[in-house]
């Protein structure tokens, strides 16, 4: 069975790509995968990423050396990535379940 870990890395040069993000993490370890999360509306990198490492002493140790490294001018940000569930929910700006002031 692979146990692996998922790792957040934020802060990243905007020309980063899935590849350039898989490379900076495959000295570490075997990478399962490396993706760049990408702004719908204009197809540009937000300037974070996932990465998924085989090996927890392996994830640990990206941790720990590449956290807080300055990449282009940027120091970014490795740490575990939580689940979706422990992180406050953003507001879009509005309350979708109001219609205005007026009862139906």
């Amino acid at each position: 069975m692979i146990h692996l870990t998922k790792l957040y890395v934020g802060n990243l040069p905007y020309s980063y790509n899935d590849d350039t993000l898989r490379s900076l993490f495959a000295s570490y370890g075997n990478v399962l995968s490396a993706s760049i999360i990408m702004d719908r509306q204009s197809g540009r990198s937000k300037g974070f990423g996932f990465v998924e490492i085989e090996d927890d002493n392996a994830a640990q140790q990206a941790i720990t050396e590449l956290n807080g490294k300055d990449i282009d001018g940027r120091a970014i940000v490795v740490s575990v990535a939580r689940p979706m569930s422990d992180q406050p929910r953003r507001s879009g700006g509005f309350d979708r379940g109001s219609r205005g002031g007026y009862n139906r």
